[in-house]
């Protein structure tokens, strides 16, 4: 199994969907898997979650458990399956349970402000 881990950030993260803040968090967590990219996990608290719809969507990760998927509403498009969420992560991944996580590219941008 790949190890993961995850730690505090410092600073201030936000996350953008078609040009609007929809999240700032001093409070976010980096997951880091493998070799993969690291992954910046929001407290739900911390995310507009007003913009965010549920989705039918799930994926099971052997390490981490069943993702929940959740489509941003922006003002002019639906960014569908754009963040997701570990409900009930296992035990060793509970660090991110009610932290929401975002498929970053063109519409969707994650940074440290």
């Amino acid at each position: 199994m790949t190890d993961i881990t995850i730690e505090d950030t410092s600073g201030t993260w936000t996350v953008r969907a078609g040009g609007a803040i929809i999240g700032e968090s001093r409070n976010a967590l980096e997951l880091k898997e493998g070799d993969r990219a690291p992954v910046i996990y929001f407290p739900r608290a911390d995310i507009a979650t007003a913009f965010l719809d549920p989705s039918a969507h799930s994926t099971v990760c052997p390490a981490k458990g069943t993702a929940s998927y959740f489509s941003i509403v922006t003002k002019s498009r639906t960014i569908e399956n754009a963040a997701w969420c570990y409900e009930a992560p296992n035990p060793e991944m509970n660090r991110i349970k009610g932290h929401l996580a975002f498929h970053t590219g063109d519409l969707v941008t994650v940074e440290r402000v």
